[in-house]
């Protein structure tokens, strides 16, 4: 338990429930856990389902670390009709339908949006203009033009095409697609883009997260339900949720000690982007980077552990 939180420190995987807001479910797992130290680790969308990472106490500092790493995605693109959120969201902007899309070309345009591109995210989304959330200046009214900025897709795959009706009749065809890619990817722009390159017009119209970097939906510490974590609490303990998450460095008393502490020690042979340093009883005392530079840099302590008894 963590005396500054009131509550368990750890990581909490949820399989998040359509019509939900990430903060919706923050808010139901104060109450749950009991603690107002809750935070996540990259939203989903209303709309989506699926894994949402979640930490509790002292788990929240690593939470924007865990926001960084890869994401794994199955969802259905409707092509044929444009909408002004890039997913069902939001309302019919355009398109003529697509009664039938070719397959050699869909493959193509799928292959085109596929490993390093630059993409234009949402105009719907929580990114900030001007200070302001883009969201809120489009609903306003403003037509709102964010620039393109790289992100990596290392996969797009179809999975399923078939043809459908839209309520209002339209022909369309929704594609089932599965995608892994960087995190920042906005896989309604992909969906928006594939009907552009297509000449069709495309949007979202179904999403389910299924990994964020370690964590899944299946596996001992896969994503639970609201209800199933209101029945039983499950936290994934903070040193096996960065064990899990991280590369690992484990050091001596003397060395956990000074990083616990702040102190800048030598680092070598240490991969690139944040390590987790545990002492050697197994706790974990901090993330590190060390990159470019001989000594280790603290990005979040844990612990600074106390000298032992002589």
């Amino acid at each position: 338990m963590s005396k500054a939180s009131g509550g368990p420190d750890g990581i909490v995987v949820v399989d998040k429930p359509a019509g939900h807001t990430s903060h919706d479910v923050v808010a139901q797992l104060r109450g749950i856990a009991r603690t107002r130290r809750v935070g996540h680790a990259g939203t989903l969308d209303p709309m989506a389902t699926g894994v949402l990472v979640l930490g509790l106490g002292q788990a929240t500092k690593l939470l924007g670390h865990l926001a960084l790493t890869e994401k794994e995605y199955l969802g259905v693109i409707r092509l044929g009709q444009n909408t002004v959120t890039d997913d069902a969201e939001g309302e019919f902007t355009g398109g003529a339908g697509a009664p039938g899309v070719d397959r050699a070309a869909l493959d193509a345009a799928v292959a085109a949006l596929t490993g390093d591109i630059l993409q234009v995210p949402a105009s719907v989304s929580a990114i900030k203009v001007d200070g302001k959330r883009s969201y809120k200046r489009v609903r306003e009214g403003e037509d709102v033009a964010l620039p393109a900025r790289p992100v990596t897709v290392r996969s797009f795959d179809v999975h399923q095409v078939s043809a459908a009706v839209a309520e209002d009749g339209t022909p369309v065809t929704d594609v089932t697609v599965g995608v892994v890619c960087s995190s920042g990817t906005y896989i309604r722009a992909l969906a928006r883009d594939l009907g552009a390159a297509l000449g069709t017009g495309g949007h979202l119209t179904a999403l389910r997260r299924t990994r964020v970097g370690p964590y899944g939906l299946a596996g001992p510490g896969g994503a639970r339900t609201l209800d199933a974590l209101r029945a039983e609490l499950t936290v994934l303990p903070l040193a096996d949720a960065a064990a899990a998450a991280f590369p690992r460095w484990d050091v001596d008393e003397r060395q956990a000690r000074l990083i616990g502490n702040g102190v800048r020690i030598a680092a070598t042979g240490l991969p690139d982007g944040p390590v987790a340093v545990f002492g050697p009883q197994g706790d974990l005392v901090a993330l590190i980077d060390a990159a470019g530079d001989a000594r280790a840099k603290s990005l979040a302590v844990f612990a600074a552990p106390a000298a032992s008894p002589s």
